[in-house]
């Protein structure tokens, strides 16, 4: 990737991933990912925000030559984990009189993580400043975004804000700025689901004391940048408040039809009470799809045949993440089918500890649905109207 000027003396000059598939060996990136460096030419010092992942090291250091870039003062560290700071070491090596700027806690998991001397850091604390000469550089500790060191920086002069993961999208693109805003919303949007959904109550906190400053540019660490800033706001903002919409997630697996009978009818009772439903069939769902339907959705139902005494292991799996990721749902139900009898209800009981959610009496049945059975589902279609109306939704 070529480097960008985004102002004056201040350019983009980070990597993309066009081809990265999985993140974590565990996030799906369908549209690949960037790994954002910036670098500000101050008049007397010269910074870059970040580095890369170790995969794409040798990219950033050849940007930085290519730029005639013979000196780097400081190095800022706003996030630990390695597809920020992998390329450390290599920028490090390549500059060895920069020193690392970052909080105590970065420094430490810094020197765990790539075995950085302490001698290399300069520590921070929350609100302190780094002048540049005619720039000046203010850190923001924003704890759990999404790890306990997280920081952002914000570019006093310019107005721009480097924040991390906050605000990030995984998609990689050639573009500079957004230009395609319903792309990024859904990018961006998946991008909050799978990774700072669960740390929701922090976030809503650390955007609120962003409201202090005044912000033209948010130039993320993944993603392109935002030169409206007030879009991605504002789009945080609603996912983060307590407002869900007349939506049922319905996630469910059927080995032998029975569950998947159940599922089909549900499906329509609900359209015909006019409830928006997103069902997931988990044999071939992308997992991230699921999780980014979580962020507004009021209620779920998890559909499962009962496998041996439990739910199925896709829905398990299912289950945990939506555990993990603490969205913010109000209701809860199940419904499913067995042979003989098992411990499905229990067990998924016990893995939604996270939820703060109202269960709605599940509908499991013996063997293939019959028309009582049908009933059972209206029945749990009229409640979660009911709920619904009662929050307003």
């Amino acid at each position: 990737m070529p480097i960008m000027e985004i102002k004056p003396n201040i350019f983009a000059v980070g990597t993309i991933d066009w081809d990265r598939r999985l993140f974590d060996e565990l996030i799906p990136l369908p549209d690949g990912t960037s790994y954002n460096s910036y670098l500000i030419k101050g008049s007397e010092k010269i910074a870059l925000i970040d580095t890369v992942d170790p995969i794409k090291e040798d990219e950033l250091v050849d940007n930085l030559k290519k730029s005639n870039i013979n000196k780097i003062n400081y190095v800022i560290s706003n996030h630990a984990e390695q597809d920020h700071s992998g390329g450390l070491p290599k920028i490090l090596s390549a500059y060895p009189d920069a020193k690392v700027v970052t909080n105590p806690k970065c420094k430490d998991i810094l020197m765990d993580l790539l075995l950085i001397p302490e001698d290399k850091f300069i520590t921070i604390q929350n609100g302190e400043t780094l002048s540049l000469g005619d720039k000046t550089l203010e850190f923001i500790i924003a704890p759990w975004v999404h790890w306990p060191e997280t920081m952002l920086t914000y570019l006093r002069e310019d107005k721009i804000l480097f924040p991390c993961d906050l605000f990030g999208s995984h998609l990689a693109t050639s573009e500079l700025y957004v230009t395609d805003e319903c792309k990024i919303y859904q990018s961006a949007k998946r991008y909050y689901a799978e990774i700072m959904m669960p740390f929701r109550t922090n976030i809503k906190k650390h955007i609120e004391k962003l409201n202090n400053y005044e912000i033209e540019i948010i130039a993320p660490s993944h993603g392109p940048v935002y030169n409206k800033s007030e879009f991605i706001m504002n789009a945080y903002k609603d996912w983060t408040s307590d407002n869900v919409k007349n939506e049922v997630i319905l996630p469910f697996v059927s080995m032998h039809n029975s569950t998947r009978k159940m599922v089909d009818y549900f499906i329509s009772a609900l359209i015909k009470r006019n409830i928006t439903v997103k069902p997931f069939n988990l044999a071939k769902t992308d997992i991230g799809e699921l999780a980014m339907s979580l962020v507004d959705a009021s209620t779920i139902v998890i559909g499962s045949p009962t496998v041996l005494t439990g739910p199925h292991p896709q829905v398990l799996y299912a289950v945990y993440l939506a555990n993990a990721l603490r969205p913010k749902l109000k209701y809860a139900s199940v419904i499913g089918s067995y042979s003989w009898g098992g411990r499905m209800l229990d067990i998924i009981k016990s893995m939604i500890t996270n939820l703060k959610v109202e269960l709605i009496e599940p509908v499991m049945i013996k063997g293939y649905p019959k028309e009582d059975d049908f009933k059972l589902l209206d029945k749990l279609a009229d409640e979660i109207l009911k709920k619904h109306n009662n929050e307003g939704i």
